[in-house]
């Protein structure tokens, strides 16, 4: 992680001050909660009520993860249409003080907006095996985890199978997904975030080997 670039400067103003966490310690371990939860049953709905107002394409849900998660010493990752904002790249500098990785390869955290255009989840930091946590965790922002391409799941977590359908996604996820898995522990690790809800998908997640599309 040492190819970093330095953050931007927040602008001066309302803009890059507004729409935080009104209660910032309560609302961060609310959220952190949350994400855990989703990290502990893989592919399982969480509720994520709305409580941050970042600046468009980021979403709220997504927003929410970034202030909880994002600090100084996580670098991150934006996809183009969130990267070409620059009231949204003084948000994430004000509120987070994240650094800006050179690339995804670089970031402990990435946030991609535009899922069906997005790079490789091999093109993310993978870690190592002697730390397998120098990875990436990827928030998804979707617009539905109940699409009707349905996968099921199995793996840690899971008592038996679980379900997710977010959507959209590349149309090779799910292989990306099976590699991801293969690398254990090494890979990156996912996080759906969805209008109100976010769902997990962790490394040590697989797809079970008969899924098939449904409905």
């Amino acid at each position: 992680m040492s190819d970093i670039l330095e953050s931007p400067r927040p602008a001066a103003g309302g803009a890059a001050l507004a729409g935080g966490f009104a209660q910032p310690v309560v609302d961060a371990q609310f959220v952190f909660r949350s994400v855990m939860e989703a990290f502990s049953r893989p592919g399982r709905s969480i509720a994520l009520p709305t409580r941050v107002a970042p600046p468009p394409p980021l979403t709220a849900e997504a927003g929410a993860i970034a202030l909880a998660l994002f600090d100084q010493d996580t670098p991150i990752w934006c996809d183009a249409p969130l990267a070409g904002d620059p009231a949204l790249r003084n948000w994430l500098a004000f509120h987070t003080g994240a650094p800006v990785a050179s690339g995804p390869d670089q970031a402990a955290f990435a946030l991609i907006s535009a899922c069906d255009r997005m790079p490789s989840l091999s093109g993310f930091a993978q870690g190592t095996a002697e730390y397998p946590d120098r990875s990436t965790t990827l928030i998804m922002m979707v617009d539905t985890l109940m699409s009707r391409d349905i996968v099921r799941l199995e793996g840690p977590g899971i008592e038996e199978t679980e379900t997710i359908a977010p959507a959209p996604l590349p149309v090779n996820f799910r292989d990306q997904v099976r590699a991801n898995h293969a690398l254990f522990p090494r890979g990156v690790d996912i996080l759906f975030a969805s209008p109100g809800k976010i769902a997990a998908l962790p490394r040590s997640t697989r797809i079970r080997a008969n899924a098939s599309r449904e409905g």
